[in-house]
């Protein structure tokens, strides 16, 4: 969806401002997570990158109370950016309950059961990402595919002794490969949007560059399944169907409530919804098939009264809380626990920071004055769309969400594709294999906050194995230098000082 500022975006830019002022805050920014990083390591995430970045925004705040803008101004942009991620703050919460519930009810045991019955070792990183894929065009969201066979898959990892990072990069690669060419995606509609095209224009020339990049993403997960070693052997692995058999009823019915939310999610049900919907059916199936589990976790939780009463109870503490479901074997114990609404209110904390940040920049016009600084690099079609390509990244790493990576560089760098006599799909492609699939990578973006904390792996642990996410901005800077698969506008509609539009 477009945030409610994104209207200003391009237009607030203050060239008054000198460059080095501009980049203060961000320089200011990568210091402090440089140093986060070396000090906290893995744990840099759990409140000192949050107070990284608010630092920097106030390192922004001085700089722009120095030019003249007033702290109104100030918190409204805050108030604006934070507001704009406030649809996916929902959604991370709901996403936490409805782990919860599909843990107790049985569907994500029951996914990691069929997975390790069905996928050799050799083949999971292929699978995991081609799964994903497909269910991310289905869907057109990543977020709700990576929240559902995302998690799954992770668990069939765990248990097959794979590399959750791995794992986690596979699926994070089939998700947004599905995200980017499906119609039903909000940000693909919105690259299309920005750069005026018509949607299936749009999707039909981003297949120049992401099919290719999918293809090598796939062949180097099949070659690296082919030459890895998993460190389970067969006896671990029927212990943990045991163990999985021992705790759950497992049936085909289950399946009904991830087939509902996909089916939501196809028919242009709101995501926030369409989870909501899964979550609460988790919870009534949990309490229907699921009797000796509700139990075990009343008892453990001291819950008594009738078994509605108990089965209520479990249900809601499964939102809202971590619960733990206890088995003989360690690796199911660690593969059973849900993270409820609470778990995720660390990368909460992280995403409203990271807008914060975001808001007081753009509220000072310092990431506009720093992206058209940009500008002075694109002097040929390569040039152009890599300093798009740039800048796309540059507002990932800095206004912390992707529809601002599109939004902001589209309305920037509209003129420019026209001037050259490039179409307007050779941007909208650009804003997608830069803008959407890098938002990931960052771990205090919205994006990479949320896919973090609905896998439990790290940003920066999982962010090198996204591979499709890595090379897709790669190859649109290729063929934008190589001239291939670049539309231009039709000859009679080229403006006149435009003499050599391609090179």
């Amino acid at each position: 969806m477009l945030p409610e500022s994104s209207s200003s975006q391009s237009d607030n830019l203050r060239p008054d401002v000198a460059l080095w002022a501009a980049w203060l805050p961000v320089v200011v920014l990568i210091i402090l997570l440089a140093v986060n990083v070396y000090i906290f390591s893995d744990n840099a995430t759990f409140g000192s990158n949050q107070i990284a970045l608010w630092l920097a925004a106030m390192v922004a705040g001085v700089v722009g109370r120095f030019h003249g803008i007033g702290f109104q101004s100030m918190a409204d942009g805050i108030a604006r950016s934070v507001h704009s991620a406030m649809s996916a703050i929902l959604i991370l919460l709901v996403i936490g309950a409805l782990i919860g519930t599909w843990m107790i009810s049985g569907v994500v045991p029951g996914m990691v059961w069929l997975g390790l019955k069905l996928l050799a070792p050799e083949y999971f990183l292929f699978a995991a990402a081609c799964v994903a894929a497909i269910v991310s065009v289905a869907s057109g969201s990543s977020w709700s595919t990576v929240a559902t066979v995302g998690v799954a898959s992770l668990g069939v990892a765990k248990a097959l002794g794979m590399s959750e990072p791995w794992a986690a990069g596979a699926v994070i690669s089939g998700a947004y490969f599905g995200d980017k060419v499906s119609p039903l995606s909000d940000t693909t509609n919105l690259a299309a949007a920005m750069a005026d095209v018509p949607l299936f224009v749009h999707i039909r020339h981003m297949l120049w560059t992401t099919v290719p990049s999918m293809t090598i993403a796939l062949t180097v997960y099949m070659a690296v399944g082919w030459s890895g070693e998993t460190q389970m052997v067969d006896s671990q692995a029927e212990e943990l169907l045991a163990a999985i058999d021992q705790k759950f009823w497992l049936s085909p019915w289950l399946a009904v409530i991830p087939i509902t939310v996909f089916a939501l999610v196809l028919y242009r049900v709101h995501a926030l919804a369409a989870l909501l919907v899964g979550t609460l059916l988790g919870g009534v199936f949990a309490a229907v098939f699921q009797p000796a589990v509700i139990r075990e976790i009343a008892e453990a939780s001291q819950f008594g009264g009738s078994y509605l009463q108990q089965a209520y109870s479990v249900v809601v503490e499964t939102m809202a809380n971590k619960v733990t479901l206890e088995s003989n074997n360690h690796l199911a114990n660690e593969l059973l626990a849900g993270k409820g609404m609470s778990g995720m209110l660390n990368t909460v904390w992280l995403i409203i920071s990271a807008m914060s940040f975001g808001g007081v920049m753009e509220a000072c016009g310092l990431l506009q004055r720093i992206t058209k600084s940009l500008m002075q690099f694109a002097r040929s079609t390569g040039s152009l769309i890599a300093t798009t390509a740039g800048s796309c990244l540059f507002l990932n790493l800095t206004a912390s969400d992707q529809y601002l990576a599109i939004v902001v560089p589209g309305r920037m760098f509209g003129k420019a594709y026209r001037d050259r006599g490039l179409a307007g799909q050779n941007l909208s492609r650009t804003l997608e294999d830069s803008g959407t699939v890098t938002s990931v990578l960052v771990p205090w973006n919205t994006c990479g906050a949320f896919q973090a904390g609905t896998l439990d792996v790290a940003t920066l642990a999982f962010a090198p194995f996204c591979l499709f996410n890595w090379i897709s901005p790669l190859m649109t800077i290729l063929f934008g230098f190589l001239g291939i698969g670049i539309a231009m506008v039709p000859a009679e509609v080229v403006p006149e000082e435009v003499v050599t539009p391609r090179e």
